[in-house]
């Protein structure tokens, strides 16, 4: 997933801890991937949201639209829906893009584009996403999804959000081989917006053949927008973090029993979280003892599986979050 919404209000600065006073402090945006339901009509092979043993879920409507209230009260300004196929309960979804509506959230759904058949479908659905205040559509597209959505499917759904003046962009994700190459040339030859998403090693996609990597040494700074899924387990990243369940890492708790705004503040508050975004993952795996060689031959969510998703690790940058970790830097 890695959502970047386009919003501006609602700004939250909290220091880094323990660093030295030259440091900018942390901004926070508040945001949310927000997973109504697990369900999908696809089983895509490198799917980051499911497990093998996968079992759909799906949060009460009513209680959604509760939450989002309550969202929109703890100072959260975006709302991504996600998790399985949104549109796969039309109706729920639209009511809750008028509940982000309501309270001047900004609103961003990911599809498949299963319902974009012809371009007069793709027309339809997008009208009444527009209609219900949707601020953003994103359409997953990769060699994976298209061996279950027709390529016309997300063109179709691509010239329609044009149409009605509605702001779309493609998510392409991508394993940088050569058989992405007519993938990517399709999408180039439409003239659609699109940006490529590195392949996420989780979920379904554990045991794919990683490929070497041909990089810079990178920071790896992760913005971990929180996830909230069907159950109302809340968690740090909405990526490849609730599938740590080794330690657990990432789960903030439950708003069954906790407030949002309490859970928000949990991980903005957390200096482990914080150094993820603003230190970054390789610079933690350099104080955690791994070898360099070794941080540049993983891809970001995998070296952060390596250094969280181990109770070893986990707990020298514990231990080691407000003392050495804080004075690892340049």
């Amino acid at each position: 997933m890695n959502q970047t919404e386009t919003v501006t209000k609602y700004l939250f600065l909290v220091p880094l801890e323990k660093k030295g006073s030259h440091e900018a402090p942390v901004i926070h945006m508040r945001k949310i991937a927000f997973g109504y339901s697990t369900r999908c009509n696809v089983k895509c092979a490198h799917c980051v949201a499911a497990d093998p043993d996968h079992v759909p879920a799906r949060m009460a409507l009513a209680k959604a639209k509760d939450l989002i209230e309550q969202m929109a009260g703890a100072g959260v300004s975006g709302v991504s829906f996600t998790a399985g196929e949104p549109l796969l309960y039309m109706d729920d979804i639209l009511e809750l893009i008028g509940t982000c509506r309501k309270f001047a959230l900004y609103s961003r759904l990911v599809s498949n584009s299963f319902w974009a058949g012809s371009a007069e479908e793709a027309s339809a659905v997008v009208m009444q996403m527009k209609a219900a205040g949707l601020s953003q559509l994103r359409l997953s597209y990769s060699r994976w999804h298209q061996q279950n959505i027709k390529r016309d499917n997300v063109l179709n759904a691509a010239k329609s959000c044009e149409a009605a003046g509605l702001d779309y962009f493609i998510s392409f994700v991508t394993d940088f081989t050569k058989e992405d190459d007519g993938y990517e040339d399709f999408l180039r030859k439409n003239g659609l917006r699109f940006f490529p998403e590195p392949m996420i090693y989780s979920g379904r996609a554990t045991d794919f053949e990683r490929l070497p990597l041909r990089t810079d040494f990178q920071e790896n700074r992760c913005a971990m927008n929180p996830y909230v899924d069907p159950n109302l387990d809340m968690y740090a990243c909405c990526d490849a973090g609730s599938h740590f369940k080794r330690t657990n890492f990432f789960h903030l708790g439950n708003l069954n029993s906790s407030s949002v705004e309490e859970l928000f503040c949990k991980t903005e508050n957390s200096v482990l979280y914080n150094a993820i975004r603003n230190v970054g993952i390789s610079t933690i795996a350099s104080f955690a003892g791994f070898r360099t060689r070794d941080i540049v031959g993983y891809r970001k969510c995998e070296l952060c599986e390596k250094l969280f998703n181990s109770p070893d690790n986990l707990e020298l940058l514990q231990q080691g979050a407000e003392g050495g970790l804080a004075a690892w830097h340049r």
